[in-house]
């Protein structure tokens, strides 16, 4: 037979298992409750928006560029309810500084995921119905559709985000911003300077350009803090590298989107090779910092360095141009930032499951 305390600790499990479960449903039913609300309030917005009439597909004043807009207030707006109210009832502290700036960039990225997300999704649609025009009733069902498709995945992100799910968010908004810049730049041959040559003038493009990395830095900064945050079986001055390192390359990443390079050329040259330095000296000294990490990934980390000296080589020659040179660079520090912190939660995940202590 168990014994009391035996008892006690399965009932203990037993009751925090049903509030979990409880708490679940209940999140899924005000994430219903909340798409509901959305389509019906972006729907009624279009009837004096399109005035009852047809509309295009895309482009100016279309369903596309209505719903995309709708889709991006309704996600910041949920983004924010879903942290504040929904996501940790039991809060012991009051939301600091550093939480409203991490909710306020988390909340733009979703916005900006949702709004450049339909408008690609009209412009294929017109691309495949040349011509073709929405009719009224049609307008309202399909707008608000997109915010309540918008309402519910970003309050089931808000309500369940944790540093996977962070690494996704990073990596999409990254994209689609640079994409966008890229598609939107006024210059066609902005790619025979450099990439920092998006941000260079003062149409909507370079804003969007600077604003992506600017806010990018932000969530580096914020995965930094979170992922280094609980690190098991290592000692606390190699997470407190490994999180300087970090916040060195969101902070420097944020500072190349702030100053231009046209108009701040020294210091937007020196925050981008100090980001490459701190990215460097983080994956050469991690194997000390934080001996937890697999072979395999630290390895991954060397090819990387390897690599991207390789082309900083072939860019010294004149064999590659800058553009190449950056974009590849790019690619690399960033995925192995979103694979660090896939790598670091796996071990932290495995380590509770062994000790849950």
């Amino acid at each position: 037979m168990p014994s009391s305390t035996a008892r006690s600790d399965l009932l203990t499990a037993a009751r925090s298992s049903a509030n979990e479960g409880t708490r679940e449903r209940a999140r899924e039913a005000i994430g219903l409750q909340i798409s509901i609300f959305a389509f019906i309030l972006v729907a009624l917005v279009a009837v004096p928006v399109f005035g009852f009439r047809p509309g295009p597909i895309s482009g100016p004043d279309s369903v596309g560029q209505y719903a995309a807009i709708a889709a991006a207030v309704t996600a910041a707006v949920v983004f924010v309810l879903g942290r504040i109210v929904a996501a940790d009832p039991h809060r012991e502290r009051p939301l600091g500084v550093l939480d409203i700036i991490d909710i306020a960039a988390f909340a733009f990225a979703h916005a900006v995921i949702a709004l450049l997300g339909w408008t690609l999704m009209a412009v294929i649609l017109e691309a495949g119905l040349i011509g073709a025009e929405v009719f009224p009733i049609p307008v309202l069902l399909l707008s608000g559709a997109a915010a309540a498709l918008t309402a519910y995945v970003v309050y089931a992100s808000a309500t369940h985000l944790d540093l996977q799910l962070l690494a996704i968010v990073l990596a999409t908004f990254l994209i689609v911003g640079v994409l966008a810049s890229m598609l939107t730049a006024s210059d066609p041959s902005w790619w025979k300077d450099n990439l920092s040559a998006l941000g260079m003038t003062d149409d909507l493009s370079a804003r969007t350009f600077n604003l992506t990395l600017i806010v990018a830095g932000i969530l580096v900064t914020t995965l930094a803090r979170y992922a280094t945050k609980a690190i098991p079986g290592v000692h606390p001055r190699g997470v407190v590298a490994v999180r300087t390192c970090l916040i060195i390359v969101g902070i420097f990443l944020g500072m190349v989107g702030l100053f231009p390079v046209d108009q701040h050329f020294a210091l937007h040259t020196g925050v981008a090779s100090g980001m490459a330095v701190a990215f460097g000296v983080l994956v050469i000294a991690l194997r000390w910092w934080l001996p937890g990490l697999s072979r395999t990934f630290l390895l991954l980390g060397y090819l990387f360095v390897a690599v991207i000296v390789v082309l900083s080589i072939l860019f010294a020659v004149q064999y590659y141009t800058l553009t190449a040179v950056e974009l590849i660079a790019g690619t690399l520090v960033f995925t192995w930032i979103i694979l660090f912190i896939r790598t670091v939660d796996a071990l932290t995940q495995d380590v509770a499951a062994v000790d849950p202590e």
